[in-house]
């Protein structure tokens, strides 16, 4: 299904994204080292249920995850980049931490991302994996245009993330968004200009390029949801919701300032 918003709808999502990019924002200021992944579910299950929103993930059973998730933020240390369970670690000095958050506040979904470096700046190769996705994420914005197609936006994100010396994963990409989490059109983190669905006003999209450092294989954990590196090597994940607008594509999940 793809879904085109009503203008009520979009600012709908706009409450739902400001809520997703403050929980996140708040998240990092408040983990450091130590702090056990359990914590940062429950800090984040208390954030959605005093704003009055409802998580997308507790109950969420797609066919690529073993059960339901059962908790309110995916939680990846290093190795893993995609649908990290929480579970009982606690974070150390340089650990490489990224956060997925959706939430649906209204009757409308809004998904994103972030990855930094717990207790430092990181290595020079961490913080080229992060702003290799920040950089990538901000090309497939800027394509986001109304009549533009979907392929332009894979495009400009791949193209950051290959110039850059990564491969790209296509197995998982951005998606539609709106009274669900998950919906058409998928936006692979790479592709051809000029192909597919043509974007129109009204329109949500959650881009989310990710990427491993030496590798674009993906093995699943043990515990049947979360998706780790192939080689166990160090890992980024950066996302945005964005709605097309008649001009080109606003951010709806940028904390509030």
């Amino acid at each position: 299904m793809i879904e085109i918003l009503t203008p009520v709808e979009v600012d709908k999502a706009r409450a739902s994204g400001e809520l997703v990019g403050t929980i996140l924002a708040t998240l990092k200021e408040r983990v450091q080292v130590g702090t056990n992944l359990l914590e940062i579910d429950a800090w984040t299950k208390e954030m959605i249920l005093s704003a009055g929103a409802e998580s997308c993930y507790v109950d969420y059973a797609p066919s690529f995850g073993n059960g339901p998730f059962a908790h309110y933020i995916c939680t990846g240390v290093n190795d893993a980049v995609l649908h990290g369970l929480p579970r009982d670690y606690k974070l150390v000095e340089g650990d490489l931490l990224s956060l997925d958050l959706a939430v649906k506040l209204h009757g409308i979904a809004a998904d994103a991302a972030i990855s930094f470096v717990v207790g430092s700046a990181g290595s020079a190769e961490d913080q080229k994996l992060i702003k290799t996705t920040q950089l990538a994420l901000a090309a497939g914005i800027a394509a986001a245009k109304p009549d533009a197609k979907v392929g332009d936006l894979s495009y400009a994100m791949g193209s950051v993330i290959k110039a850059a010396g990564y491969k790209v994963n296509m197995e998982f990409g951005g998606h539609g968004i709106g009274s669900t989490m998950h919906q058409d059109p998928h936006v692979s983190n790479d592709g051809r200009p000029n192909r597919g669905y043509k974007l129109r006003p009204g329109l949500l999209l959650a881009l989310e390029p990710w990427i491993m450092t030496n590798t674009d294989r993906l093995i699943m954990d043990k515990d049947g949801w979360t998706l780790r590196s192939a080689t166990g090597c160090r890992t980024a994940h950066t996302e945005h919701t964005i709605a097309i607008t008649e001009t080109g594509a606003e951010i709806l999940t940028l904390p509030l300032s």
